[in-house]
């Protein structure tokens, strides 16, 4: 499916080209990435593998990659000073000079590094590595930006039409990373959110906190989790339209939002879904994806001090080439 919003993102990139580093450089989907990447100048890539093994993988595929810088940390020149940093960063968490080594020698945190070292100013991988350990790598070497509490991620949701509207795009989050924040950490991930789809999109962010209650329709301490989180949205940020709890349907219905939650600045009209946790916004995300034959662009992470975005292990080499242009467009 074509989108104005993908073109858009990728177009961004085009306009101020970045260097993106893809650690799972061995696997087929990258190497494809990485060529239309070149071609259609989102972004200058590097992989990261063994050297001869990406390059017959490229041949067999037909690929010209001697464009495209390759790495193997294993021989890289920077493999004793990455490893040694990396050792200075977490020997007070008992970490080992063999055990940096050991680590850096592998293409996540080697890829991480040189993120962190402005050597590339983003990062792509999970096609193959679970989010855990993408992230793992993302936390020890680039860390979170200045005053961001919590690393979550979201998904730009874009279905082909929904309540005669051409080319919906909702903003998902968290689905992929926080597996059950508290109020104050789903209140991060609401204002996070926001500013990203401010950032990418441009139009004005209206968050929903969502819930299985609507206003009181049902009481537990899950709805109170989403409740206070709305509080200390408001609190945090009185800058931005939000509301909670409320039930999906409440939130981007209009009919239903009116019923529901009358006198809502929210209901009805939300572009910004703040699921409660995350078993819930995977599986709402993939629910959309598959059955509104929706494109899920990301997931994007949001907090990190400089981008590494994971992708889902599902991924197709369009959603990779998607998530180089929009880490190339957050690194700006």
């Amino acid at each position: 499916m074509s989108s104005s919003f993908i073109e858009s993102i990728r177009s961004k990139a085009k306009k101020n080209l970045k260097h993106i580093v893809l650690p799972e450089g061995h696997d087929e989907r990258m190497i494809k990435a990485a060529d239309f990447a070149y071609k259609e100048k989102i972004a200058k890539i590097t992989l990261l593998g063994n050297e001869q093994t990406i390059k017959n993988k490229a041949r067999d595929l037909g690929i010209d990659i001697s464009h495209t810088a390759i790495i193997d940390p294993t021989r890289s020149p920077l493999l004793d000073e990455y490893s040694k940093e990396y050792f200075e960063l977490r020997k007070h968490k008992g970490m080992t000079q063999d055990e940096a080594c050991e680590r850096m020698s592998s293409e996540l945190f080697y890829g991480a590094m040189m993120v962190r070292k402005g050597v590339a100013d983003g990062g792509v991988a999970g096609a193959i590595n679970s989010t855990g350990d993408v992230m793992l790598a993302a936390f020890h070497l680039i860390g979170r930006a200045k005053g961001v509490s919590i690393v979550s991620s979201f998904f730009s949701m874009i279905v082909p039409e929904y309540l005669n509207q051409k080319e919906v795009n909702l903003f998902f989050a968290d689905c992929a990373i926080i597996p059950n924040p508290n109020a104050d950490e789903l209140s991060d991930i609401a204002i996070a959110t926001a500013d990203s789809r401010k950032a990418l999109v441009g139009d004005e962010p209206k968050i929903a906190m969502l819930s299985y209650s609507t206003k009181g329709s049902a009481k537990s301490e899950a709805v109170d989790k989403v409740i206070e989180a709305t509080h200390l949205v408001k609190a945090k940020r009185p800058d931005l339209a939000v509301d909670g709890e409320l039930q999906a349907d409440a939130a981007i219905v209009p009919s239903v939002g009116k019923s529901k939650a009358p006198g809502s600045n929210i209901a009805g009209q939300a572009n910004v879904l703040v699921f409660p946790d995350l078993q819930a916004g995977n599986i709402g995300y993939k629910l959309v994806q598959r059955l509104a034959n929706a494109v899920a662009f990301g997931p994007i992470s949001q907090g990190l001090a400089k981008p590494f975005n994971d992708l889902s292990r599902g991924c197709n080499v369009d959603d990779i080439v998607n998530v180089i242009a929009a880490c190339s467009v957050k690194s700006v």
